[in-house]
C-alpha cells in the first residue's frame, strides 16, 4: 500500500491515534520555511468550515474527514457548496474522495482525477 493510500484511505476509519508525530531532529534534513502545509480536518458541523476556509485562503491544502455526515445530508450539501466557493475564489481545486474525505487545495494546485496505478 502506497503512502497516499495510507493518507487518503484504503478502508477503515482513521483516528488521531493512527498518526504518529515524528521528531524531525532525528532526521538529517535541511529545513526551511515551508510554502505549503497540509492540514487534516474533521467536519462535524458548519462551524468547522471556518478554519478550513482560513487554511485554504492562507495557501494551505486541507484533507477533511466528513464521515460524520452523509453526502445527502442538507448540512453537508451547504458545507460542500461553501468549500467549492472557496476553491473557486482562490483558483484552487476540490474533490471528494469516496464518502469520507474532501481535499481542498489553494491557488495553483490541481487534483488529478486519475489514480497513479491506473
Amino acid at each position: 500500500m502506497g503512502i497516499m493510500s495510507k493518507i487518503l484511505g484504503g478502508g477503515g476509519s482513521r483516528t488521531t491515534e493512527d498518526y504518529v508525530e515524528l521528531d524531525l531532529d532525528d532526521f538529517d534534513t535541511a529545513r526551511g520555511d515551508a510554502g505549503l502545509s497540509v492540514h487534516i480536518a474533521e467536519i462535524g458541523g458548519q462551524q468547522d468550515v471556518i478554519a478550513i476556509k482560513d487554511a485554504v485562503y492562507d495557501g494551505n491544502l486541507v484533507i477533511a474527514d466528513i464521515t460524520r455526515h452523509t453526502t445527502s445530508d442538507n448540512t453537508m450539501e451547504h458545507i460542500i457548496d461553501d468549500l467549492r466557493q472557496v476553491a473557486r475564489e482562490v483558483d484552487g481545486d476540490i474533490v471528494q474522495k469516496g464518502d469520507d474525505q474532501i481535499v481542498i487545495t489553494p491557488t495553483g494546485i490541481s487534483i488529478s482525477r486519475q489514480k497513479l496505478n491506473s
